[in-house]
C-alpha cells in the first residue's frame, strides 16, 4: 500500500467530515425498511453516530411489492420523521425508482407526477430490474439526460447483468450515468467477491456516491464513518470525500458535480 494512502487517515479530522448518505430505507411503514416510526429514529440516531449529518430518506417506488404512489402520504410521514427529530440530524425525501417497461413513461415525466427525485433535486436514484429485463437502460439514461436530469444508478454491484460485464458500466457512465456503490458491499460483508467488485471499480474511477442502502439496524444498519474510513485508507483523503462529501452535496444543493466523470485514471483495460 502506498505511504500516502495508509497516513491518508491523519489527515481526516473526522470530527470534521459531515458524511451524506444519499441512499436509506428509513421512512417508517413504507416498505421493507424501518416498520415504524421508532425504529426511523433508532436508525437515524445510528446514522448520526456513526458519521452521517444529512440523510436522504428514499423509499422503494413503483416496486413490485411496495408501490408508493401516494406522494402525499410519503410527504406527511416523512414531515413527522423530521418533527420528531427537531433538528438533530438533517434529511431529505427522495425514491429509489424500480425502473421498468410499465412505468417507463412516469420516469421520463420527471420531476412531474407522483415519483420523487433525490432530495427535490435534478438527481434521481434508479434500481434497475435484477435480470435486466424493462426498457433500454442507455435509451433511459439519455432520455433523462436531454431532460435535464441526472441518472444516478443504485448498487451496480449488486445486480448480475452489470456486476459481470464491467465495461457495460463503463459506458453508462461515459453516457452520462453516476454509479452509486452499497457500503456494505465496499466492505466485503455481502460477499467477498461484491468487494473485490468495488474496489475495481473503484479504482477505475467509475464510482461517484457510496451509500448505506440501510435497511434495519442489524442486518443493514445506517451509517457511513466505517466504510469511510475503509475508502481512506484504501484509497486516500480526497476520494474519500468526494464520494461520501462534495458529490453527496451537490445532489442536497442540486448542482452539478465538479469533478470528471472519472475520479481516478482508469488501469490498463478499462481506458475507453
Amino acid at each position: 500500500m502506498p505511504p500516502e494512502k495508509s497516513r491518508g487517515l491523519i489527515d481526516v479530522p473526522l470530527i470534521d467530515v459531515r458524511l451524506i448518505d444519499v441512499h436509506c430505507h428509513v421512512l417508517p411503514g413504507v416498505d421493507d425498511g424501518a416498520v415504524d416510526l421508532d425504529e426511523a429514529l433508532a436508525m437515524c440516531r445510528l446514522a448520526a453516530a456513526q458519521g452521517c449529518r444529512t440523510l436522504i430518506l428514499t423509499p422503494h417506488l413503483r416496486h413490485a411489492q411496495w408501490s408508493n404512489d401516494d406522494r402525499a402520504g410519503l410527504e406527511r410521514r416523512f414531515d413527522e420523521l423530521r418533527r420528531r427529530l427537531a433538528g438533530s440530524l438533517e434529511i431529505h425525501l427522495g425514491g429509489e425508482i424500480a425502473v421498468s417497461s410499465a412505468c417507463l413513461d412516469e420516469i421520463l415525466d420527471l420531476p412531474a407526477g407522483q415519483l420523487l427525485t433525490l432530495a427535490g433535486s435534478r438527481y434521481v436514484l434508479l434500481e434497475l430490474d435484477w435480470l435486466g429485463l424493462g426498457p433500454d437502460v442507455f435509451e433511459l439514461v439519455h432520455e433523462l439526460k436531454v431532460r435535464g436530469l441526472e441518472p444516478v444508478i443504485a448498487h451496480p454491484e449488486r445486480l448480475p447483468w452489470l456486476a459481470a460485464n464491467p465495461a457495460l458500466l463503463e459506458e453508462l457512465v461515459l453516457r452520462g450515468a453516476y454509479l452509486q456503490l452499497t457500503a456494505m458491499s465496499l466492505t466485503g460483508e455481502l460477499g467477498a467477491q461484491l468487494g473485490k467488485l468495488c474496489e475495481e471499480l473503484l479504482e477505475a474511477g467509475l464510482v461517484h456516491f457510496v451509500a448505506s442502502d440501510a435497511h434495519d439496524l442489524e442486518f443493514r444498519p445506517p451509517g457511513l464513518r466505517r466504510v469511510f474510513e475503509h475508502v481512506v485508507r484504501r484509497h486516500g483523503s480526497e476520494p474519500a470525500r468526494r464520494l461520501f462529501v462534495t458529490h453527496p452535496r451537490a445532489v442536497v444543493d442540486d448542482v452539478p458535480l465538479v469533478a470528471a466523470r472519472r475520479l481516478a485514471p482508469a488501469p490498463e483495460g478499462l481506458t475507453p
